[in-house]
């Protein structure tokens, strides 16, 4: 039987995955007058059929992909859960940790949804259908046949219930998102004392092959445009590394600069100086 899929949460990941799919969608930013038509634009751009309400959105839905924040992960599916139609596959694609992730299951299959853990494995851009996705949990199996059915050309299952998904993505995260506070904060301070170039050549030389100077200029851009969702999915990984007893002291760094350079609001300018600048003058 084809799936009827929905969309909870529209952000960059859902308008990249929704492109020519036949879908319906619903945000939350369409419930306040100063977001609503910026989002029914969103809407209109990829296709998708514009809901002003998850109830409306799942109605008659058989799979759901949740795309939300973080912060929001439990919050939506518990929210969605008395609308989902017996047997629903609910598509949990939100950085969170295997708790949170957990603790949305529960909500879900109490509904008589089938829950399944997904954690998407590259930035979705220029990726799209083509991200890499692992998926685990009871209905992992029927949960990658779903997904590959509406085109994600790269699903692999994972061994383990809700949650060893999840926290392949969450410890991945600390070095992914770690880095980029770390290449952050030390071009920050080379430009500040003048020494940039002489930072960025001797850092090429000591790992041949990379580029420094460019890897910060691209750490930067999706700081500025992400450290806010960025900062709010660390928040989950630090929950990951406590659950573990292993300690969170870096992570909880990388959530202080990543969430201070998000909170400037800036647009990123080209070139890594510019992009410093930018942050230095608005800091």
């Amino acid at each position: 039987m084809e799936s009827t899929f929905a969309f909870i949460g529209f952000g960059e990941a859902g308008a990249a995955f929704a492109s020519g799919a036949q879908a319906r969608a619903y945000d939350r930013k369409t419930d306040f007058a100063e977001t609503r038509d910026a989002k029914l634009a969103d809407f209109r751009a990829a296709g998708v059929t514009a809901c002003l309400s998850d109830t409306e959105a799942l109605d008659g839905a058989t799979a759901v992909l949740s795309l939300v924040t973080a912060d929001q992960a439990l919050a939506a599916a518990e929210a969605a859960a008395p609308s989902l139609s017996p047997g629903t596959l609910w598509f949990d694609m939100n950085s969170v940790a295997p708790d949170t992730k957990r603790a949305a299951a529960v909500a879900i299959e109490a509904a008589g949804g089938r829950y399944v853990d997904v954690a998407i494995m590259s930035p979705v851009h220029p990726a799209r259908l083509a991200s890499p996705l692992l998926v685990a949990g009871p209905h992992a199996v029927a949960g990658a046949q779903a997904l590959a059915a509406f085109g994600f050309a790269s699903v692999a299952t994972v061994p383990g219930d809700v949650g060893a998904a999840s926290s392949i993505k969450m410890i991945r995260s600390v070095l992914v998102k770690g880095l980029e506070a770390l290449t952050a904060e030390c071009f920050l301070a080379a430009e500040a004392a003048g020494v940039t170039d002489a930072v960025g050549a001797s850092l090429d030389a000591s790992w041949p092959g990379v580029s420094w100077a460019a890897k910060a200029d691209y750490n930067l851009e999706r700081m500025m445009a992400h450290g806010g969702r960025r900062a709010a999915e660390m928040e989950e990984v630090a929950k990951t590394l406590d659950a573990l007893g292993t300690g969170a002291a870096m992570t909880r760094g990388t959530i202080e600069r990543q969430r201070a350079i998000g909170a400037l609001g800036l647009t990123a300018p080209p070139g890594l100086r510019a992009k410093i600048a930018a942050i230095r003058g608005a800091a």
